[in-house]
């Protein structure tokens, strides 16, 4: 391994990146993040315009913490951020239990092709 890989993250960098409040929108790991504009503003963070640039399609909180090499509690207090700015939007997961039934499904697409 080199010297990279064994380095952690500097708790400095961290505070300063999740600023010294620290408030934090009740998220979990699997909760999709989605952007609502396209460019960041010039206001952002390098961390919020990459934030916002992973989010043009859904990404859970999960994702995208380890896209950024940033601890979840990081990841979170940045969405909290931005989701008070309107900047993204939070969704909660698909639940597999709300899906609609296979074999439901599989009825509804023979009887369309039968027609």
């Amino acid at each position: 391994m080199d010297q990279k890989e064994t380095e952690r993250p500097n708790p400095e960098r961290l505070y300063v990146v999740a600023g010294a409040d620290g408030n934090r929108a009740d998220l979990d790991l699997v909760t999709l993040i989605v952007a609502r504009v396209e460019d960041p503003p010039h206001s952002a963070t390098p961390e919020q315009a990459a934030l916002l640039r992973l989010c043009s399609a859904p990404l859970s909180v999960a994702e995208l913490s380890a896209y950024l090499s940033l601890p979840f509690g990081v990841v979170t207090v940045l969405l909290t951020e931005m989701l008070a700015a309107e900047l993204v939007q939070a969704r909660a997961p698909i639940v597999r239990k709300a899906l609609p039934d296979r074999s439901l499904l599989e009825a509804v697409m023979h009887g369309l092709q039968r027609l």
